[in-house]
């Protein structure tokens, strides 16, 4: 897809027909003036206003789009307006509106929980509406069948088969929803489900005002080049309906950003030099019809390619891409407890584990979008994001002006996963919109997202590892070395992160991690749930399952001997009395672990191609910033009206904060959930809550919550002179005030002094988890909390065709408290889901994967049946004993695929992902010929 047709896409811009095409859109008749070769996605989104048929990819790769046409699934972006005329056409938001087999889905949806992000779920409903009224019988491969068109990256897809199966009455579960006042442990709806489910949240590309000017970004074709502009302003005036060019000299304040003080070296756009493929250079602004029919081909700009650097190796011999950083190392990490050397030396088993990773793409359904506009002194932005106060601060010095100056107002998260912590669209937009004085709109195409985004980090890392003979750890060491692209983003945390965790969550006595993340020519990685722990945890656990082999012990049985307990000093020295839940978990897996290792010796017993195999892993996750302040801040009020408010800065970017950090205010405050009223997130009325990252939000935005909702609550008990013991009741604005042995009391806000914020009581909460600096060797206390996890994984390799088959992962995860159990289930299968793609499928090719057709991702029909088991150790630092959960539900995921895989046949992969090339490679390393394995030969 080229610039102006997306450009035509995002505005309906294409040139009226003279007759037009009419169509029934939902039951009535529709006419949209466009020529008949017009995608219908455009007709749609653009002047009939559809906006809940969502574009994902216009390639028809992700299935976002999925409407019914005469009542068959089609993809919007794939299909002409032609094509529709006279005939029927039914939107998401139609069915669900209209259609009482599309209601009752949309009820389903609703109990489990099956949207989160909700970008994917118009398409999901719009397909599984058409399934339900064939009336056919349903099972789970049915419902895979009728569904694998449409991809979701953040649930997992179990919770929309099961919302499928019960709205189709195959098995209707009970309602997994709660009865009650919504309160800590109760799995409520979601606050925004409704939406997500009907099609009416508003995504970045959904909001634009109908004057918005659009932008046409000018990328480098090349992983490295000079490149010099001609006549710009000539070639403007040439063309009707631009406005201008903007280039690096058009930045009013610092052309550069960054997430990491002392590590911004991003520029807004390039300034002669171009890093990486895609990275952008000027910015084509004007009337959206104008782009829509621009050619770009002949655009002023001459380029000359230079050698490029794509791996460390590279990148380390290569002329520096920041003059600051020898030998392009961006930054080093290091961890030392003890003498590793020593241990090692000591232990009477060693293993020694090596693996790579490539790039990883988040792969978020919504493209990066947004809209911008100057109001007199001020910018204002409306984008997906992770981060607004972050935003503020950036945006605030690319433009030259005061923080204050700058508002951000996050729209609905299409995914997020990490790389919308950064500042990608959102630059580009106050630029143009400052300059211009107009608003200004702008939506990545796929291809632009893929190229220009962050991506998880290739890895080389290399584990040794030692054990005593009764199997506990001695020692253990390892090295890493991370592809960190053109610039840093969170390359310093990654780097930092890794080696605090690469011991895994066992018993090291003698430890020693050494990192470098290393420049090349490559798109910035960055954030991506779990901060390279991911990467590490596949090296460690390999070691641990060797040394398992090695003394002679079941592999959950070694884990078990070294999980780390409450008491022990861990990699940094850090050591807890609570909420140390590693065994636990471990425990929990036991019977199911018995079992699947029974039942693969029996299928084994065939000697047939096909092998079976379990495989086990642990992970675990400090939550929040290493070793830095991590503050969250939350504020509340009671209006005049008896309306409580919640004011929470924090993004919900589909994990469920909003509703969790609802219920553990409620639960503060004493007030049923549904009592209390969620300001979002917007930079001038909401206090900063810090990032969506890390899997903090529970954890500190939690923790913040529960004070706020203790603190209002002793400011209206005061108004009756009662104690903290006393409790609160709200009936048609009034609160009824009581405590033990004493009359109830009534109290009206309206007879409240109205405050400066517009409430009768407010009050304002900060938390910030208690942490230290680590010294020259890592130790401190990096983390206040840390979450734990493993899991088994079941699955069949192919020996002939060296494909995996997954059957089934059980997870435990210590949750510390779970606030919504069902939310919770939501994100370990999401996180499993993301670990399937890193073991199996999932690597970014700069130049070769910048599409969703190319880079696949897991569909419905490669996520097996997930079981989750929750362990509440009642961690003591955590509102009501809750940690974070995100990142933990993917560390254990691709480690515990590669054992299994192992365990099957034998064969060792060293490279994820584990396509069949490499796994049949690693089978015939392993001894295995024409799917049989030969006696005498390796492995």
């Amino acid at each position: 897809m080229t610039a102006p047709e997306d450009a035509a896409l995002r505005a309906g811009a294409t040139p009226a027909a003279p007759s037009g095409v009419g169509f029934r859109l939902n039951g009535r008749p529709s006419r949209a003036d466009l020529p008949g070769g017009t995608r219908l996605l455009a007709a749609l989104r653009g002047p009939l206003g559809a906006l809940d048929v969502k574009n994902g990819c216009n390639a028809g790769d992700c299935g976002a789009c999925t409407v019914l046409l005469d009542g068959a699934p089609v993809c919007a972006c794939l299909t002409a307006l032609g094509q529709v005329a006279g005939r029927s056409v039914e939107t998401p938001a139609g069915l669900v509106a209209e259609d009482a087999t599309a209601k009752r889905l949309a009820d389903a949806f609703a109990r489990h929980q099956a949207a989160q992000c909700g970008i994917c779920t118009p398409g999901m409903m719009a397909a599984a509406t058409a399934l339900l009224r064939t009336g056919e019988a349903l099972d789970a491969a049915r419902v895979e069948a009728a569904l694998g068109g449409v991809l979701c990256r953040c649930t997992g897809y179990r919770k929309i088969i099961a919302a499928v199966l019960d709205a189709g009455g195959v098995s209707p579960l009970p309602s997994p929803l709660a009865e009650t006042e919504g309160h800590v442990g109760a799995a409520i709806p979601r606050l925004d489900g409704a939406r997500k489910v009907a099609g009416r949240e508003v995504f970045g590309d959904d909001d634009a005002p109908d004057d918005a000017l659009g932008l046409v970004v000018i990328r480098s074709p090349h992983h490295h080049a000079t490149f010099s502009f001609g006549d710009l302003a000539g070639w403007v005036a040439a063309r009707l309906g631009l406005t201008r060019i903007l280039t690096a000299a058009d930045v009013p304040g610092e052309n550069v950003h960054g997430v990491i003080p002392g590590f911004e070296d991003q520029p807004v756009l390039a300034e002669g030099t171009a890093r990486f493929r895609g990275e952008a250079v000027a910015l084509v602004l004007g009337e959206p019809g104008a782009l829509a029919t621009l050619d770009l081909d002949d655009f002023p700009v001459a380029w000359t390619p230079l050698p490029a650097a794509l791996s460390p190796a590279a990148g380390e011999a290569a002329a520096p891409l920041h003059a600051t950083r020898a030998g392009n190392v961006m930054c080093r990490g290091r961890v030392v407890k003890g003498d590793a050397t020593a241990g090692l030396a000591a232990a009477t088993h060693r293993a020694e584990a090596r693996i790579e990773t490539g790039f990883v793409e988040h792969a978020y359904i919504e493209p990066e979008a947004g809209w911008a506009e100057r109001v007199g002194d001020r910018l204002e932005l409306r984008c997906c994001t992770q981060a607004p106060h972050m935003n503020r601060e950036g945006l605030a010095r690319i433009l030259g002006l005061a923080g204050d100056a700058v508002r951000v107002v996050p729209l609905a998260a299409g995914g997020g996963f990490g790389s919308k912590l950064d500042l990608s669209v959102q630059p580009l937009l106050a630029l143009a919109a400052w300059v211009s004085g107009r608003p200004v709109a702008h939506a990545f195409t796929r291809r632009a997202s893929m190229q220009s985004s962050t991506k998880r980090h290739p890895a080389e890392i290399s584990v040794a590892a030692g054990c005593d003979a009764a199997g506990r750890l001695t020692g253990l060491t390892l090295q890493g070395v991370f592809n960190t692209g053109a610039y840093a983003s969170w390359g310093p945390t990654v780097a930092n992160r890794v080696p605090v965790h690469g011991s895994g969550p066992y018993l090291v006595p003698h430890y020693a991690a050494h990192t470098r993340a290393v420049h090349t020519h490559c798109a910035p990685s960055g954030a991506f749930r779990g901060f390279g722990v991911p990467q590490a945890a596949l090296a460690t656990e390999a070691a641990m399952d060797d040394l398992a082999a090695a003394a002679g012990l079941d592999r959950l049985a070694f884990r078990q001997l070294n999980a780390i307990r409450a008491g022990d000093a861990n990699a940094c020295g850090q050591v807890f009395d609570a909420g140390v839940g590693m065994a636990s978990c471990l425990d929990a897996l036991a019977p199911r672990w018995t079992a699947a290792l029974a039942e693969a010796e029996a299928a084994n017993a065939a000697q047939g191609p096909l092998r079976r195999g379990v495989g086990i892993a642990c992970g675990w996750y400090g939550c929040g910033n290493t070793a830095l302040p991590n503050p969250s801040t939350i504020r509340a009020g009671l209006t005049p009206e008896g309306t409580v408010v919640l004011h929470m800065g924090a993004v919900d970017i589909g994990q469920g904060s909003a509703t969790v950090v609802t219920q553990i205010f409620a639960t503060a405050l004493g007030l049923p959930a549904e009592a209390i009223t969620l300001a979002p997130a917007d930079t001038d009325i909401t206090p900063d809550a810090g990032k969506t990252s890390a899997s903090r939000q529970t954890f500190v935005s939690g923790e913040a919550a529960r004070r706020a909702g203790l603190a209002l609550k002793r400011a209206i008990l005061r108004q009756a002179n009662l104690g903290e013991d006393g409790a609160l009741r709200l009936e048609n604005g009034r609160l009824a005030l009581y405590a033990a042995g004493q009359p109830e009391r009534v109290l009206d806000p309206a007879t409240l002094p109205e405050g400066a914020g517009g409430y009768a009581i407010e009050v304002t909460e900060t938390y910030d988890p208690p942490s230290t600096a680590l010294d020259a060797d890592g130790q401190g206390a990096p983390y206040a909390v840390w979450g734990y996890a493993a899991q088994i994984a079941e699955l069949s390799v192919d020996t002939e065709l060296g494909t995996v088959r997954l059957h089934r992962i059980t997870a435990a995860h210590d949750v510390g408290r779970c606030i919504n159990p069902l939310l919770a289930a939501g994100q370990v299968e999401g996180g499993v889901a993301q670990g399937i793609g890193m073991a199996l499928m999932e690597e970014f090719v700069p130049g070769r994967t910048e599409n969703l057709h190319d880079y696949l991702i897991p569909t419905i029909g490669d996520v097996p049946e997930i079981e989750t088991h929750f362990i509440e150790s009642g961690d003591p630092e955590g509102p009501y004993g809750a940690k974070g959960l995100g990142e933990h539900c993917l560390i254990p995921t691709a480690p515990a695929i590669l054992s299994a895989i192992r365990h099957a046949t034998g064969a060792r992969i060293e490279r994820v992902p584990a396509t069949p090339d490499r796994v049949l490679a690693a089978l015939e390393a392993a001894g295995w010929r024409d799917g049989r394995h030969e006696p005498g030969q390796a492995g």
